[in-house]
């Protein structure tokens, strides 16, 4: 199973950018789908989730901002993200996380994201 993640880059405060993650290869069962980030510094935290059944998760520090969403055809995650503050800054993972007890989750490369004040 493979996770490639693109879309990040540099954008000012106030912008939008899109990312997205493109799965491939078998997933015994099904699985919910995340986005997670690393700043400099700090712990990877939790951005957004969303469950096989399509139904999405936040952070605090995001809702109202940020959009995950899917396409189950082309088993894809995206994460539309509004509204960028500089504190958004760090590197994005995409995730795949299987229901199935004791199956493995999978993570993407991760993509930079930088947003200047």
């Amino acid at each position: 199973v493979q996770l490639q993640a693109s879309g990040g880059g540099l954008v000012q405060a106030g912008g939008s950018m899109r990312l997205s993650c493109a799965v491939s290869g078998s997933i015994f069962g099904i699985y919910d789908m995340g986005w997670f980030r690393q700043a400099p510094g700090k712990e990877r935290e939790l951005v957004a989730v969303i469950t096989w059944g399509g139904s999405p998760n936040y952070a605090d520090s995001v809702k109202g901002r940020f959009t995950i969403s899917k396409d189950n055809a082309k088993n894809t995650v995206y994460l539309q993200m509004n509204g960028l503050k500089p504190e958004d800054t760090a590197v994005y993972y995409c995730n795949v996380k299987p229901i199935v007890p004791g199956q493995e989750t999978y993570w993407g490369q991760g993509t930079q994201v930088t947003v200047s004040s």
